[in-house]
């Protein structure tokens, strides 16, 4: 059996040309999409429709993760491992 290596380590499946503003520019989308998912979740709570709460909260914990990454990837000095 070869010694394959997986997607994330071929070097040409990746342009490795983001900018740190254009990951600062996501990193600020991201945040305002988590808070409008909060903000559904919120009221989709209140009138308690659980299935409609359950998808926002889903989603708001997905980009808890993204926001965690893309911190991570600039630097910040209080995530030691965004899978943490």
């Amino acid at each position: 059996m070869g010694n394959l290596l997986s997607d994330h380590q071929e070097s040409n499946h990746y342009a490795y040309n983001r900018s740190w503003d254009e990951i600062g520019n996501m990193l600020n989308k991201a945040e305002k999409v988590r808070n409008d998912w909060e903000m559904k979740f919120i009221t989709y709570r209140a009138n308690k429709n659980k299935s409609k709460a359950i998808e926002c909260a889903r989603n708001m914990k997905a980009l808890e993760g993204v926001i965690k990454t893309l911190k991570w990837t600039l630097g910040d000095k209080n995530i030691a491992h965004p899978l943490n």
